[in-house]
């Protein structure tokens, strides 16, 4: 089987699109979501880590205004334990990251200069993974799915951004487990 020495992020990425995209987005919105996912994830290790100042929490300000593109109001979408916030827009729902509707071309083109010709065959595996699971199980259980075959780097300041192994057969082990 194939592995690859790639950062967490893309990997992370990836698999939430595609949780996402079974539990039911069209795959451009798993993107932006995937990316979502990726972004707060990261941003949480970081704090963490020290690299970022943890965010204010402001339980008692109004809800977050749509951004530009935007045409409704935001709402959040369960996914990998986070909660997504998303808004309709003229081309379907979309993530905001950043305060900004987040564009799936983007993702894409991140997604395939990170994994270039493994991209398919990853994104394959993670199917295969997804689906093996009933929806309602794969919700519950998909970040700790990713903690099973994630790329392994140290959970210090030295793993941020550092490359690691990612085995697909990993990815295929835990598709075919009863």
């Amino acid at each position: 089987m194939t592995t690859i020495r790639i950062n967490r992020a893309p990997v992370l990425t990836l698999w939430a699109a595609v949780v996402a995209e079974r539990l039911g987005s069209p795959w451009e919105t798993a993107l932006t979501c995937g990316q979502a996912v990726a972004g707060m994830t990261a941003h949480a290790k970081g704090v963490r880590l020290g690299i970022y100042a943890p965010s204010e929490e402001h339980p008692h300000e109004p809800a977050q205004l749509a951004p530009a593109g935007a045409t409704g109001a935001v709402r959040t979408l369960p996914l990998l334990g986070r909660k997504v916030p998303v808004v309709p827009t003229k081309d379907g729902l979309r993530a905001v990251s950043k305060g900004e509707v987040a564009k799936p071309e983007s993702v894409a083109r991140y997604l395939a200069n990170r994994l270039g010709d493994q991209l398919e065959p990853t994104r394959a595996a993670m199917h295969r993974l997804a689906t093996s699971l009933p929806t309602d199980e794969l919700n519950e259980q998909a970040f700790h799915l990713y903690e099973r075959f994630r790329p392994e780097v140290p959970a210090d300041e030295k793993g941020w951004r550092a490359k690691g192994v990612l085995d697909l057969a990993k990815i295929d082990a835990l598709a075919t487990r009863k």
